[in-house]
């Protein structure tokens, strides 16, 4: 059954969109003229509060006299006129969007958008050393206002990490929007990000606002953004810069106040050295970096990472209970991952879809991609007596990996340690453990 929206609908009530929300099915809407009507109601009871706003003066009164913004639900105030040019010191005031219409449509995605939802930085799992220090900066990074830019391999987490800074921001009440820059075509990107007037175009048949606006007082987040042509970079620079957008096709500027998350697979540095990216545009970018690390340089998240995929998956398939045996998880240590999390993810997704409730996975049940890292599995699995401890043939294995990463590392010990997550001091006990020169 779809969920029933309680909304308190507070000014005039002959506009389209509110004369059309009574008529839809999921609204139970309760009607009052003024603000100071409804001092007395316990507002915490409704979903959500629109404010049908004569003019902004109106709309500043009414929310003075709803009270504090943490103590009632959230407020969206519904301005024909003038909303762009008053929705600073509308929201200064409290509310929450302001808005030129209010359709069914729109509130109810607003409102589910409020619904309580598991955090970004929850699904970040990680129990590495440079896993903890990424996040313990990522938390730093959402204090400041500055603009951040994440790198790291395909498949890594960068707009988990993207949309973990801007729930802890200042921000967080306001959007979360995004874009694939390296999917859309420049000739669209423009358009996309700044909005176009009706006319501007072929196709362009109406007034579209672009997702800076969208993102108004909020998170702009732009992905691979290194893919964009440095015609488009000087367009990007030139909205940093002053802070405003120019829809295509539109002579006034409009003021947006947006903080921008960029991410990249790209080394940005060498982009530039190469002329492929603009300077300029790289520091108003790079203010504050996040680099996320390889799957490969923190091995020690690869079993808690395994365990949240098989409990997130093994619950969405009907598949609770899974488990991975031994010398499967062996084997996903030997491999190395290319794909990154998002690699690891859909393996084990695929290894769930094979197995049966409760059931324990082993090597049979992984994807055939995994096929080169067994040999030496393998090897230590032929070299094992058939009255072996399973730890020392687990051990083995490490050991094999150990003398794998250092030989990739030229014998540098401190290197090795980076790759594999571990302290010097955690290296070099288990180099002494599985006696590993």
């Amino acid at each position: 059954m779809a969920r029933i929206h309680s909304v308190l609908w507070i000014g005039s009530a002959d506009g389209l969109a509110a004369s059309a929300l009574p008529e839809a099915p999921h609204f139970d809407v309760v009607w009052e003229r003024d603000a100071d009507a409804v001092r007395s109601k316990p507002l915490s009871s409704y979903d959500g509060i629109v404010l049908e706003a004569r003019d902004a003066a109106w709309a500043e009164t009414a929310l003075d006299a709803l009270g504090r913004a943490d103590e009632r639900p959230p407020v969206w105030v519904r301005l024909a006129r003038g909303a762009r040019d008053a929705a600073s010191a509308l929201r200064a005031r409290g509310a929450d969007d302001v808005l030129e219409r209010v359709t069914p449509e729109l509130l109810a995605e607003r409102l589910d958008e409020r619904r309580p939802r598991e955090s970004a930085a929850s699904r970040l799992v990680g129990t590495s050393t440079a896993m903890q220090q990424l996040l313990a900066n990522a938390v730093r990074a959402a204090r400041s206002h500055a603009n951040v830019l994440v790198t790291g391999e395909t498949g890594t987490g960068k707009e988990l990490l993207a949309r973990t800074v801007h729930e802890r921001s200042l921000r967080r009440s306001g959007r979360f929007v995004g874009v694939n820059c390296a999917a859309v075509p420049d000739t669209l990107l423009e358009s996309e990000l700044q909005g176009h007037v009706r006319g501007a175009f072929t196709g362009a048949e109406r007034d579209r606002r672009g997702l800076f606006e969208e993102a108004d007082g909020g998170t702009l987040f732009l992905d691979e953004v290194a893919e964009t042509s440095p015609a488009f970079q000087a367009k990007l620079l030139r909205v940093l810069q002053e802070r405003s957008v120019r829809p295509v096709g539109g002579n006034r500027e409009r003021r947006v106040d947006v903080r921008v998350v960029a991410a990249t697979h790209r080394n940005l540095a060498r982009e530039v050295a190469a002329g492929r990216f603009r300077e300029d545009l790289y520091y108003r970018l790079a203010v504050l970096t996040l680099p996320i690390p390889p799957l490969r340089e923190r091995v020690e998240d690869l079993r808690p990472l395994a365990l949240h995929f098989l409990t997130l998956h093994g619950r969405l398939e009907g598949k609770p209970g899974c488990r991975l045996s031994e010398e499967a998880l062996a084997l996903l240590e030997a491999h190395a991952w290319p794909g990154n999390v998002r690699e690891l993810e859909n393996t084990l997704h695929q290894a769930l879809a094979w197995a049966e409730p409760g059931a324990t996975i082993g090597r049979a049940e992984l994807a055939d991609r995994l096929a080169p890292a067994l040999a030496p599995v393998d090897r230590a699995l032929e070299q094992a007596s058939p009255h072996e401890p399973l730890r020392t043939t687990v051990a083995r294995v490490e050991a094999w990996l150990l003398r794998r990463a250092l030989e990739a590392e030229s014998g540098c010990r401190a290197a090795t340690a980076r790759r594999l997550g571990l302290t010097r001091e955690g290296l070099y006990k288990k180099m002494k453990r599985l006696g590993v020169e």
